[in-house]
């Protein structure tokens, strides 16, 4: 099937979503929606390995959630919570995005190219195989990583600010693990968060991931594979224990 594309100026986010899922349900894999606006819920539970949607414009929130499969390539910011919940696929951000980014994530990819609100990969969670990636090649606001239970998050500080300079950063996490470009001051890790500097084993292993997001946005992947990281992890599997009373 030939390229689909739709002119979503002025129309409503639930007319969107099924002209979408109706194209796809027809065979259609290349898609292109110019003069987005605002409209939520785009490729929500949409499905398909094969399907690439280009938005041109700001989605609003809920950008893929629950996808499972297609790619999709955002020429401009994103509203809040892109990948919510998402099981596999891709979303690349050519921009920034708002708060709650990759929200209990449990499989596929989420790279943005500038920064990220508040709450970044909250709950992030994996299973066996399915392992979510989220990659800010900025900054991010507070709380970054907060009950993240798996998973992979990145922060590489390319804005010219510091990636992380506000509290919490993986306040309650108990799972997964978060490596941020450069140091971490100690006063903003959140509660149940550790740092280390990260060994080169471990720089070796997030290399495939900086490498992919660096060709996503056509950036200089030696200039940050050559970098020094920081890794945060969980220091206990329970980190609020000793909230509650056990009998």
């Amino acid at each position: 099937m030939r390229p689909v594309r739709i002119d979503a100026r002025d129309m409503h986010y639930t007319q969107l979503n099924q002209m979408i899922r109706n194209v796809v349900a027809e065979g259609a894999t290349e898609i292109t929606i110019d003069h987005v606006l605002g409209q939520r819920f785009i490729a929500d539970g949409l499905r398909g390995d094969n399907v690439t949607i280009t938005i041109n414009g700001v989605p609003g929130g809920d950008l893929g959630m629950f996808m499972s499969g297609p790619t999709l390539i955002v020429r401009g910011n994103a509203d809040h919570a892109p990948g919510n919940t998402m099981d596999a696929g891709t979303i690349v951000i050519h921009g920034s995005a708002g708060d709650a980014v990759a929200h209990s994530m449990r499989g596929g990819k989420v790279f943005v190219r500038d920064n990220i609100g508040y709450r970044g990969g909250i709950h992030m969670k994996q299973y066996l195989e399915k392992r979510p990636v989220l990659v800010v090649g900025g900054s991010a606001r507070a709380f970054l990583g907060e009950y993240m239970a798996g998973g992979l998050l990145i922060v590489l500080g390319l804005s010219g600010i510091p990636p992380l300079s506000e509290r919490g950063v993986g306040s309650g996490i108990h799972g997964g693990e978060i490596y941020v470009r450069g140091h971490v001051d100690d006063a903003i890790l959140g509660v149940g968060a550790r740092q280390k500097p990260a060994t080169d084993e471990e720089r070796h292993t997030i290399a495939p991931v900086i490498r992919t997001f660096s060709e996503c946005f056509s950036l200089d992947a030696e200039h940050l594979l050559s970098a020094d990281y920081t890794r945060i992890t969980p220091s206990s599997a329970r980190p609020f224990a000793n909230k509650y009373t056990w009998e």
